[in-house]
């Protein structure tokens, strides 16, 4: 898939972007698609949650 094609999620601006738009260091993706996008926050505290779990579990 192209970086042209693909999602990001600008975590400055709250903004979904198609291709890679805007500083590097807030943009967060790529994603497949829009929606999934728009979930960013959502995917990166339930994927932080996992980790901390299998801390814990060491």
């Amino acid at each position: 898939m192209s970086d042209d094609n693909e999602w990001y999620y600008n975590i400055a601006t709250g903004e979904v972007t198609r291709g890679k738009v805007g500083d590097v260091f807030n943009r967060m993706g790529p994603y497949p698609d829009e929606a999934t996008a728009r979930r960013a926050l959502d995917i990166a505290a339930a994927r932080n949650a996992a980790a901390d779990e299998d801390d814990e579990d060491d």
